[in-house]
């Protein structure tokens, strides 16, 4: 491009008075005008802005998606995981149930009405065991027909005393052994009989031993005490009693013991005793 010629002179001259002006206030210089952006910078600028809004946009379109995917899902996996509950179906008893539970009830009762009627006996009545006793015995013979095998008689009273107030015993097996130390010389048995409530009853028992083997120690020992004019003997009684209360009834089995001290025969005569019975 040619340079443009410079402006014509004007013809008419400035004012003094303006001029002066001019001189003692001088005019800012105008402001410098901004380099205006080319037009590529700015297309490039709003196609960036538009990208970016697009993206944003786009992600977000996608992130709504997802999430009620998502939450789908979920519930599908929740609905798999807790089946449906159904309403409980009503069943019928068996029969035979209830007729054993009906048995296994009246099985129950009768157990309590006999457990409340036994500690109700055991409470009012308060039952105690028969007594035995032997007061009185008499020791007729010993010897021996040989060193080891020994005759003997002996006899004895035996009392049965029923200590009850309001209870009636039967013996219905009774057994008497005789015993020297641990060796039995001479058993008897007795008739069963019955006793009331506060009775006694005397029982005359005879024992007779006849050529009974006795190891030699022992039959060392029995003629010594014989000698001595003291002979211990041992009496075991073993008894089967039944009590009676009403129309309750209960069996038990006693067993007495008695070490008696007798002088020597033939006019053996009890010295002492003590004997003790317990079931």
């Amino acid at each position: 491009m040619l340079p443009l010629p410079p402006p014509p002179a004007s013809p008419i001259p400035p004012s003094p008075l303006l001029q002066a002006q001019k001189q003692t206030n001088p005019l800012p210089p105008p402001p410098a005008s901004p380099i205006p952006p080319s037009p590529l910078l700015q297309a490039q600028k709003q196609t960036k802005l538009h990208s970016l809004d697009q993206i944003i946009i786009s992600k977000y379109a996608q992130n709504q998606g997802l999430v009620p995917d998502a939450a789908a899902n979920h519930e599908s996996r929740k609905s798999e995981k807790q089946p449906m509950l159904r309403p409980p179906q009503a069943r019928r008893t068996n029969p035979l149930i209830w007729c054993c539970a009906i048995v296994c009830l009246i099985f129950s009762l009768i157990l309590i009405f006999f457990g409340i009627a036994t500690l109700i006996m055991f409470l009012v009545v308060r039952p105690r065991i028969p007594l035995f006793d032997i007061p009185n015995a008499k020791l007729n013979t010993i010897y021996f027909d040989s060193p080891e095998y020994f005759n003997g008689d002996f006899a004895l009273l035996a009392n049965f005393s029923n200590p009850n107030r309001k209870i009636d015993v039967r013996f219905e097996y009774l057994q008497m052994e005789l015993y020297f130390s641990d060796r039995l010389i001479a058993t008897q048995s007795l008739d069963p009989f019955t006793q009331r409530p506060r009775e006694g009853r005397l029982e005359a028992v005879h024992l007779v031993s006849s050529l009974v083997y006795l190891p030699e120690n022992h039959a060392v020992a029995l003629r010594t005490q014989v000698q001595n004019n003291r002979v211990d003997y041992n009496i075991r009684g073993t008894f089967r009693v039944r009590a009676s209360l009403g129309l309750i009834h209960f069996s038990y089995w006693l067993h007495s013991r008695c070490q008696l001290q007798m002088t020597g025969p033939p006019t053996g005569v009890l010295v002492a005793r003590s004997c003790r019975t317990k079931r």
